[in-house]
């Protein structure tokens, strides 16, 4: 076990270095050893999860093996984690720090101590060295510690290399609102009594779920820095809008003014609100979320309550429980053991459970941090109801998303039960709550860098770039949704392919999933089936398709004069669990925030609401947009590829057809997928693996008959992902040669790809194989017939035809050792043989299996001759002279089926 140690009373710079570390250090758990500044711990009441954070007393010293410390040269500072410093099994100490002064007692193995603003810094360089990328909220956690131990790059410590490792982490999605809402920049003594003064008079309003705020301040002079004045104080007012005004009369050198100045600086953070919008109709401006405007010889009270109601006119309606819970709710009874409760977390992912008695009543939450405990302690027999919180804050389902918020940051819960007439509706998690944070906060610019709100944005986008028939199509099918009381998402690739195209290009969909999120409604698993039932009836010309145990439907329409060749999937939203490696994943009803959880690459799970309210509304919780930009490739989970190996062949085929790359650390969960030997074990124990058979088999297919299946097949050899299909499967240079010259052949022997050509490329592949094992493979894979035939001809088989080839003189006898093959038999024997054999079996593709001889059957029989089995006899003959050479014309011909008719 690898474990980062932060000191006692962590501040942001200690959490942010050791959150880069336990991205370096995969696996690495971080741990708290003493308490937390009040602004951390505030940040950890709703981050906890986001973080690899362990407890104190929830680690086996006897596991640690590797240390690592993190802005602290001191074993006091480190409270009771000092004593594993002296574990005999500890083989290595790692320390990283920024104070170049401070002695230390640390015996470290290794250590990096240099002169810069922030550790965090240190660590962020590290990083950069290895290609490590940070998620968004990993970011934002390490650039809130360069800030803060900065004083954002003001104190005189800092240096060149932070702001660089700023401005990286900003590239990799650092939230700066986030990070400013937790700065704390200082004030001046005046601007500390005009504090004072502006809380004793702040007005406060609470509407539809805000506290909006608003002050006025007359002084006799212009006082400056009252921008940073007013994000304290709408910070320390918990305010989540402020309209601070300021009335002066005096210049700076006591000049009297010869009308009053009114200085208003507004700062919102609701979603939906446009301060720039509101004060520029004034003379002012700004952002829509921080702006300013000056007035002149106004009544200054008057004209802030005016501003105040007219910002009030533009706050929307917030979002609620309803909206953002996940349903159903995973529940256990109180006799459940800790064992099997610790079973059914792993199994769903979740941090925690609900526990309800015999009539669905809640009685109890049981978190994963009670479990470890618990389990650590020996106890994992015991019942949860011993070890379960009783004393429970629950929410109903309209309550706001602001009092969520407040809530959890104010009792330190991480999952709030919605309960509905003592019936357990729902969940609301610190996950969730994130999510919604990080998207209503999140900045989306166009494309002149210009900020659009994230609701709404991509509804003029996607009517723009869909047809026309298409877009009416998804409207209905959203009307209906809406009219059941369900919301409705288009998900995956469409969204992907609609924010990777132009304003100005069109975009023609063929292949459009739908998900329908309701349970919270009325929504079950046969949502989506009954949806596309509803719609099927008003377009006779599709066909409805039924398929999976989950009840997913398809709409299809075939060479439709309107919508062409259209498929389009709708499912109930739904999570999944893969109950071993390259398994097929269990599947069960969920939130859409689960369905997206549960896809593969940052850029597939990507969702666009459809349904009112917040329609065109984009869902993005894993930083999809970011990695659009940035033309990369990113897994959600660290062990993806191990649960599902085709997903290496997906990331390749996105990686290739997109031009993007694959992430650095997603490369890195490939390789290790690959060399743990998985895939390997799980066949020497006969597993059921579908996505080692059957699914490897379709996303081999989709890359071998693509036209970049040649930078796609070098990619997978490049990360050794060839062995997903066998440990034996490897692109070496006469491979290589080999599927290429076989698609040369392909492309111009058979240009209409009767045979398949992709099948030819995959066995090619798999030829070095031994014979039995690539028989065993082709079985495995569901390989056609024909693929099945040819795989099971021994090497033996083609060694006799080129002995033979070359044996042979006369063209008529390369012939008939030739015409009885099939295309892709010959080609394969081409492939594998000498120059000289290949250009034989060229000659006879490309121009003996063309020729004919000058007299057929009906000639025969025109010439009087009876037919009869001597007629195969004298045409082969025919054919063989005429190859040969050794006749030319009809007249010829007829001699010799003379002579030959005549000698019996």
């Amino acid at each position: 076990m690898d474990l980062i140690l932060c000191h006692q009373t962590v501040d942001f710079d200690a959490l942010g270095a050791a959150v880069g570390l336990s991205c370096l250090r995969v696996g690495s758990r971080i741990v708290l050893t003493g308490g937390a500044h009040p602004k951390v711990k505030d940040f950890l009441a709703l981050h906890r999860d986001e973080i690899a954070l362990i407890e104190l007393r929830s680690v086996n010293p006897k596991r640690i093996r590797h240390l690592i410390v993190v802005d602290n040269q001191q074993l006091s500072r480190l409270g009771k984690a000092a004593e594993w410093f002296d574990l005999p099994q500890i083989e290595s100490v790692e320390l990283y720090d920024h104070h170049l002064n401070s002695s230390s007692d640390i015996s470290a193995t290794f250590q990096q101590i240099e002169a810069v603003g922030a550790s965090t810094t240190l660590i962020v360089e590290k990083m950069q060295e290895n290609n490590i990328n940070p998620n968004p909220i990993e970011a934002t956690i390490m650039g809130l510690g360069i800030h803060v131990d900065t004083g954002s790059l003001t104190f005189p410590q800092s240096t060149a290399r932070d702001a660089k490792a700023l401005a990286w982490l900003m590239e990799k999605g650092a939230n700066v609102k986030i990070i400013a809402e937790y700065c704390d920049p200082g004030l001046t003594p005046q601007l500390q009594e005009i504090f004072t003064e502006a809380l004793d008079k702040l007005e406060t309003n609470n509407i539809r779920g805000y506290q909006v705020a608003w002050v006025l301040i007359e002084t006799e002079n212009f006082v400056s820095g009252l921008s940073n004045l007013t994000e304290r104080l709408i910070e320390l007012s918990e305010s989540d809008a402020l309209l601070f005004a300021h009335i002066y009369h005096k210049r700076h050198n006591n000049k009297p003014y010869p009308e009053n100045r009114l200085v208003v600086i507004g700062r919102t953070r609701i979603e939906g609100t446009d301060l720039n919008q509101l004060f520029s109709l004034y003379g002012g401006g700004g952002h829509s979320q921080a702006a300013s405007l000056m007035l002149r010889n106004v009544d200054a009270d008057g004209k802030l309550k005016q501003l105040v109601e007219e910002f009030i006119t533009q706050i929307p309606h917030p979002l609620n429980a309803r909206d953002l819970m996940s349903s159903p709710v995973r529940t256990i009874r109180p006799e459940t053991t800790i064992e099997q409760a610790e079973r059914v977390l792993f199994r769903y992912g979740h941090s925690g459970l609900s526990v309800v008695d015999e009539k669905d009543h809640l009685v109890g939450i049981i978190s994963r941090r009670d479990l470890d405990l618990a389990l650590h302690h020996g106890f994992s027999h015991a019942p949860v109801k011993g070890y379960m919180t009783k004393n429970i804050k629950t929410i109903n389902p309209d309550t706001l998303l602001p009092d969520i918020e407040s809530i959890m940051v104010t009792y330190d819960v991480g999952r709030l039960p919605v309960i509905d007439d003592n019936r357990l509706l729902g969940i609301v998690t610190r996950t969730d709550l994130l999510r919604q944070i990080h998207q209503q906060r999140k900045e989306v610019k166009d494309e002149n860098g210009k900020r659009v709100a994230t609701v709404s944005c991509l509804l003029t986008s996607m009517r723009h770039s869909l047809k026309k028939s298409t877009w009416k199509l998804l409207e209905m099918i959203a009307k209906e949704a809406e009219d059941q009381g369900w919301h409705l998402y288009i998900v995956g690739g469409a969204v992907r392919d609609l924010l990777l195209t132009n304003n100005n290009q069109k975009v023609s969909l063929q292949d459009i999933d739908l998900v329908v999120d309701g349970f919270h409604r009325s929504a079950d698993v046969g949502a989506g089936v009954e949806l596309a039932s509803t719609i099927q009836k008003k377009y006779p010309n599709c066909r409805l398709s039924v398929h999976g145990e989950f009840q997913t439907a398809a709409l299809l329409w075939h060479k439709d004069p309107e919508f062409g060749s259209l498929w389009i999937d709708i499912a109930t939203s739904r999570t999944e669990f893969y109950p071993y490696p390259a398994a097929n994943p269990e599947v069960e009803s969920s939130s859409i925030r689960q369905d997206l959880y549960r896809r593969d690459f940052t850029i597939n799970a990507l969702a666009v609401r459809l349904t009112p309210p917040r329609e065109g509304e984009l869902l993005d919780f894993f930083g999809g947009l970011l990695d659009l930009k940035g033309k990369e490739v990113r897994v959600l989970h660290a062990n993806s590829f191990i649960e599902d190996p085709t997903r290496i062949y997906r990331a390749v085929r996105f990686a290739v057809r997109l031009n993007f790359d694959i992430e650095p650390q997603t490369e890195t969960y490939i390789r290790y997928a690959i060399e743990s030997g998985i895939y390997d074990k799980l066949k020497l124990k006969n597993h059921v693996t579908p996505a080692l058979t059957t699914r490897l088999k379709a996303e081999s297919k989709y890359i071998l008959e693509a036209n970049y299946w040649k930078p796609a097949l070098q990619l997978l050899s490049d990360l050794d992902s060839l062995k997903c299909l066998h440990n034996q499967v490897i692109l070496d240079d006469k491979i290589w040669w080999q599927i290429r010259c076989a698609s040369r052949w392909l492309r111009y022997l058979d240009p209409d790809n009767n045979i398949g050509h992709w099948l030819i490329r995959l066995e090619i592949l798999i030829s070095k194989i031994n014979p039995q094992e690539r028989k065993q493979l082709a079985l495995n894979l569901h390989l056609p017939k024909d693929s099945l035939e040819r795989i099971d001809k021994d090497n033996i088989i083609y060694l006799e035809i080129q002995e033979l080839l070359l044996k042979c003189n006369k063209i008529s006898d390369k012939y008939k050792q030739l015409y009885r093959n099939k295309l892709a038999d010959l080609i394969l024997v081409a492939v594998n043989s000498k120059k000289e054999v290949r250009r034989i079996i060229w000659q006879y593709l490309t121009q003996w299996s063309k020729i004919q001889a000058p007299l057929n059957g009906n000639d025969l029989k025109r010439m009087g001759y009876k037919p009869g089995p001597q007629y195969k006899f004298v045409l082969d003959r025919l054919l063989a002279l005429t190859l040969d050479g050794e006749i030319k014309t009809q007249q010829e011909a007829a001699i010799i089926v003379k002579q030959m008719f005549d000698n019996g």
